[in-house]
């Protein structure tokens, strides 16, 4: 059973910045493609973005293409999200995801950090 611990959320302003971290079990970021999600309250669990194994592809949801940035350190097993220019509408928990079954849904997910912009 993979496990997947974030930790980095909090409140920030707006326009600031803050990086998200996921501790992964050894060999899990090699292993598969690893995702952030954020929701919302009210709303639709939402694709952030996500990275390959190899680590050499990214991808991002237009909503946060240019200021979000995903990254690994396989030696520390570890996904990171860094968030500059944070808008109000980035307030929600993420959550980290391991792509373990082709699908993102039946993946292992995280518990969540709460990111809060402040206007």
């Amino acid at each position: 059973q993979e496990q997947l611990v974030e930790s980095g959320g909090g409140l920030v302003q707006a326009g600031g910045s803050l990086r998200l971290s996921c501790l992964a079990s050894e060999h899990t970021i090699s292993t598969y493609a690893m995702g952030w999600f954020r929701q919302a309250p009210g709303k639709e669990r939402e694709f952030v973005g996500a990275i390959s194994s190899s680590g050499g592809r990214t991808y991002y949801a237009d909503s946060v293409k240019g200021r979000f940035t995903i990254s690994t350190d396989n030696a520390k097993n570890t996904v990171y999200l860094q968030m500059n220019s944070l808008k109000p509408d980035d307030t929600a928990v993420y959550y980290c995801v391991a792509n373990s079954k082709s699908n993102w849904d039946s993946g292992y997910w995280g518990q969540g950090t709460q990111v809060t912009v402040s206007s």
